[in-house]
């Protein structure tokens, strides 16, 4: 039948997707320079000016009324609540000259009212479709409340723990990290921005934000283009081709340039490489913060060198606001510098489907029905339980009901701090504490003692918290830190367990009876202060609303799946510390005395990158490879299979490693090139394999090009990157495979 209709449905099939694309793009852009043709100067700053206004209060105070209503501001940030922003959006709408709408954006970090883990805790599920699809909750329940944009995801690659930060990203691997950028993303915005649940998405902090020094928040980074380029751009440019529709620029400089107005990164990288075509929106203050940094004196100057560097809209700085319209009258912005950002606010707002209705999405009624439905709530306890990691096991885990579980600890009764820091719209009454949980799925109460608080030096809790262990099976503690040590300007100079929690831990322990420690925290610990006490030892992060539902479903038998996604330091002193290092020209020998190595101590992690125990167990067969050769426009299979030892259903994340033993430029031990989550059965086995290309070998070269080099690599798989069997291969070339034309 589809045959015979053919003919007369010819002219009515759509054009290949790619033309509608064209097609909606150039629609968009000649309704955008139609609207530009009306503006006046003043207007078109207007359009690249983001003020901050707080919370569900009502009405807008006068003077950003009055800003509106001359067209003087074209987004705010922070303004939540569906009926708050229409109200805001009417007088833009009904009251300015050109009835341009508002952009409204807020944190979306890692949900909104129904608050996820934090990033760092789902990068630890190693399962982008699970996380794409959190995104899309928040995405959801955010634009429910009149919010369009969110500054999420973000995506800073971070190899110092001490950097509060850390709990806001992917961690330490450009991979994973590019894998979680790109299914946020697409999460927050749909297949499509113009519908009305959609997010415009915000990739930030562009760029090394988390290569800060000394891991203190704002400070200086300076490393190499290759680095730049191989560590801490990639996730950025996954976001860019998962269709990011806008970006932030950090408050860091690099190698003495600060990102706010930093021309090579902003306009020849990320418009000219990669062909981003969305807007800049700066971090808060930082185009006026360049006068701090010393590269301009005033700031008109700043206003002036974000501009040209290529940051479209000032967040809260006012540098905009008040010189940008005088520099482009004396000739210091030209004109079309000026239109072609102003162009970039006004395309997003056409895509985002605003001029045709300004208050999408952002309803009371579905507002009220959507944020914390029981759906979203289901979801955020998933995500928690395939966050969390097992790092101690000796027997411990997991309990059994019949037990009498004391449970001690400052988070252990806790709701506020289980939501982490930049924790949205989520409220302390949201969340479940682990106690909750616990009473619930037991039907009864359980011995509790608090034992301490998180930071203060106070022991006079000790004693009963020692008591109350003494009369059980098993004692649980919940301990780590609040919210507020992590996240910005959270940045920490020690990374054991804040306060007295440590001697808590062992003055329990020293009863004899089993301890299991939980870990309520926004960044890898040094846990080696109580690690020989406890009998296991549970990473569940900053959880969100239904953590303590999800930290007893692990205590109580759910099995853990979660891997970490950054190196677990033995201590501060070992800082930086990750797996993707270089050899250096003397590489570790315990018995050689000068190698690199520290005098007091062990060079090797606590917990490897990609570690993660299970209740059950994991056997790896060899490696094996389809063919010893790997040529141009080629590919080879690496194989491995996994059989599950142990005696109860698990998952395991399989992981491949490529090394590049001889190049023209030193390589690194281990690069992540794949990974795969598999689920087995008791005595199940599994082939895992990885289909290997050349792209996935390649390294910038001493003239900064993308190749991949003929020689050696080696090919290693295993479950984290420390314990991995190998193969080796060559990559056969008559030179090096050149992969970019830049």
């Amino acid at each position: 039948m589809r045959f015979l209709v053919l003919g007369a449905l010819l002219f009515a099939i759509p054009p290949p997707a790619g033309q509608v694309a064209d097609a909606h793009r150039d629609a968009v852009d000649r309704r955008v320079d139609s609207l530009l043709s009306l503006m006046t100067l003043e207007e078109k700053v207007g359009q690249l000016v983001q003020v901050a206004v707080e919370g569900e209060e009502s009405p807008l105070a006068e003077e950003y009324a009055r800003q509106v209503r001359l067209g003087e501001v074209g987004s705010f940030l922070n303004s939540i609540g569906a009926s708050r922003n229409r109200e805001i959006q009417t007088i833009a709408m009904t009251r300015s000259r050109l009835k341009i709408p508002l952009l409204f954006g807020y944190d979306v970090i890692h949900g909104f009212r129904t608050v996820f883990p934090i990033p760092l805790a789902q990068a630890s599920t190693w399962e982008p479709d699970l996380i794409e699809k959190a995104a899309r909750v928040a995405a959801i329940e955010a634009s429910s409340a009149g919010i369009h944009w969110t500054f999420a995801p973000m995506v800073d690659i971070a190899r110092d723990p001490r950097w509060g930060r850390i709990a806001e990203g992917s961690g330490e691997d450009p991979l994973l990290g590019s894998l979680m950028a790109a299914a946020r993303v697409r999460g927050f915005q749909g297949d499509t921005l113009a519908r009305r649940d959609a997010l415009l998405a915000c990739p930030k902090h562009y760029a090394a934000y988390g290569a800060a020094e000394g891991g203190r928040d704002y400070n200086t980074v300076d490393i190499s283009e290759r680095t730049l380029r191989e560590i801490y751009l990639p996730p950025f440019e996954a976001a860019v081709r998962a269709g990011a529709g806008t970006l932030m620029c950090s408050f860091n400089e690099i190698a003495g340039v600060p990102s706010s107005g930093n021309r090579h990164l902003l306009t020849d990288i990320l418009r000219g490489e990669w062909k981003f075509d969305g807007f800049v929106v700066s971090d808060w203050g930082s185009i006026g913060e360049m006068q701090q940094h010393g590269v301009a004196g005033t700031l008109a100057e700043a206003a002036a060198l974000g501009i040209t560097a290529g940051v479209d809209m000032d967040m809260e700085s006012g540098a905009y606001h008040a010189h940008l319209a005088d520099l482009v009258r004396a000739g210091k912005v030209p004109l079309p510098l000026l239109d072609e950002s102003v162009r970039r606010v006004l395309r997003a707002k056409f895509r985002l489907g605003l001029f045709d209705d300004p208050y999408r999405g952002g309803d009371p009624a579905r507002e009220k029905t959507l944020l914390l439905a029981p759906e979203h709530r289901n979801l955020a306890r998933e995500v928690a339980r395939h966050s969390m990691v097992l790092l101690k096991n000796s027997n411990v885990l997991p309990l059994r009901k019949e037990q009498n579980v004391a449970l001690i600890g400052p988070l252990a009764d806790n709701r506020s701090d289980l939501l982490g820091c930049w924790s949205g719209n989520g409220r302390e009454e949201d969340a479940v504490a682990v106690r909750e949980g616990i009473e619930r799925m037991l039907g009864h109460p359980v011995p509790y003692a608090r034992g301490c608080l998180v930071a203060p030096l106070d022991r006079r809790g000790f004693a009963e918290a020692v008591e109350v262990a003494r009369k059980a099976d098993v004692a649980v503690l919940v301990v780590g830190e609040t919210a507020l040590m992590s996240g910005e300007a959270a940045s920490r100079s020690t990374l054991g367990l804040p306060g007295v929690q440590e001697e808590l831990v062992r003055a329990v322990a020293a009863t004899g009876v089993p301890v299991v420690v939980v870990l309520i925290n926004g960044r890898p610990l040094a846990v080696g202060g109580f690690e020989e006490s406890a009998g296991a030892i549970l990473e569940a992060w900053a959880p969100g609303v239904e953590g303590g539902n999800a930290i007893v479903d692990i205590l109580y038998g759910a099995n853990p799946s979660g891997r970490l996604p950054v190196t677990f330091p033995r201590s501060v002193g070992q800082i930086p510390l990750y797996y993707n290092h270089k050899n250096t020209g003397r590489p570790f020998q315990a018995e050689e005395r000068f190698t690199s190595k520290y005098i007091d101590g062990e060079n090797s992690p606590q917990y490897p990158f990609g570690f993660g125990l299970s209740y059950t167990t994991f056997d790896y067969s060899s490696v094996s490879l389809s063919s010893p050769l790997l040529r141009e426009g080629g590919s080879l299979t690496v194989s491995v299979s996994v059989r599950n030892s142990g005696k109860v259903a698990g998952e395991e994340v399989v992981q491949l490693y490529i090394q590049d033993p001889v190049a023209s430029v030193t390589r690194p031990v281990a690069e992540l090139k794949a990974f795969r989550k598999v689920s087995l059965r008791p005595g199940e086995e599994q082939r895992v394999d990885f289909v290997l290309t050349p792209e996935m070998l390649a390294m910038f070269d001493l003239s900064m090009h993308r190749v991949v080099e003929p020689g050696a690599f080696i090919a290693s798989v295993g479950g984290n990157a420390r314990d991995l069997q190998s193969a080796a291969f060559q990559f056969e070339s008559a030179g090096p495979y050149r992969l970019d034309r830049r």
